[in-house]
């Protein structure tokens, strides 16, 4: 009796622990299809491109942006971004007056989607300190050395039109170089006080002769104007002359209706003074 129970009693165990086995191999098969499932897909974020990468080798096209599909464990996605970017670096440069010039600038940069894969295989996927700025640098000594440092300071706009067009022909196609923007420029202490001390005279000089010019054109508007009035009275009274009774009819336009009436002297050789007779009525 009691061996046969003992033997019912190991045949129980031994059913529980098939049972837990087959559990767990169960458990073991779905946790393995889980990772081969997540480790099969990707997602690609907005704005970058994926380069895949199976076992150290690169694909030659890109994932574009969301769900996709790869082989499970050995290849990797490495996310390439494709909008715009923005950064900034510094430039020591000399003018053609052999004066030193820090330009500080802005760059406005973009990957095109055809050169996600080589921009990834030559620089890492991150062009900008190993493409960008020594390409920029270059742009900005050359068209700063053909310059004074004055021109430089004045004409900045113009410096990063010329030094935008060389950076992009020295990058080529395989970046797009958006703008180049120029934060500041800045020169030694005693170049600044004289290029500003030199702006100073200039707009001064320049204010004087304003003036000067102002002066000038008012004094020949009064001798226009002198010689239009004395042309005028040479005129009338060259019509006075040769028409006498051009006073007459002024006179005549010029009445108001009422008749005058003659106030004085008779013989007595006083003045006679006219009154309008519409006065005497009040």
């Amino acid at each position: 009796m009691g061996m046969r129970g003992g033997r019912d009693f190991g045949r129980e165990i031994q059913v529980d622990l098939g049972a837990m086995r087959k559990y767990l191999g169960i458990a073991l098969i779905v946790f393995v299809a889980v990772i081969v499932l997540f480790s099969g897909s990707f997602i690609v974020e907005p704005g970058h491109r994926g380069v895949l990468v199976t076992m150290g080798k690169v694909s030659p096209h890109f994932a574009p942006e969301g769900f996709g599909l790869k082989a499970p464990l050995i290849t990797t996605v490495i996310p390439v971004a494709v909008r715009q970017q923005a950064k900034s670096m510094r430039a020591e440069c000399y003018s053609s007056d052999l004066q030193q010039v820090n330009v500080e600038l802005r760059i406005l940069y973009r990957i095109p989607e055809a050169a996600v894969v080589k921009i990834y295989q030559e620089f890492a996927g991150d062009p900008f300190d190993t493409l960008i700025v020594p390409r920029v640098n270059e742009a900005i000594k050359e068209v700063t050395a053909l310059q004074s440092a004055e021109t430089i300071v004045k004409k900045r706009e113009e410096i990063k039109t010329k030094a935008l067009a060389a950076a992009r022909q020295k990058v080529g196609a395989v970046l797009a170089i958006e703008d180049i923007v120029i934060q500041n420029i800045s020169l030694s202490k005693e170049l600044e006080a004289a290029i500003e001390a030199k702006m100073v005279q200039e707009q001064e000089a320049a204010k004087a002769k304003f003036v000067q010019q102002k002066a000038e054109i008012e004094a020949n508007t009064a001798v226009i104007r002198a010689k239009g009035e004395a042309q005028a009275i040479e005129i009338r009274g060259r019509a006075l002359r040769d028409s006498p009774a051009l006073i007459q009819l002024q006179i005549v336009e010029k009445w108001d209706g009422k008749a005058p009436l003659v106030v004085g002297g008779g013989g007595g050789g006083g003045s006679n003074i006219l009154l309008p007779i519409g006065d005497l009525k009040r």
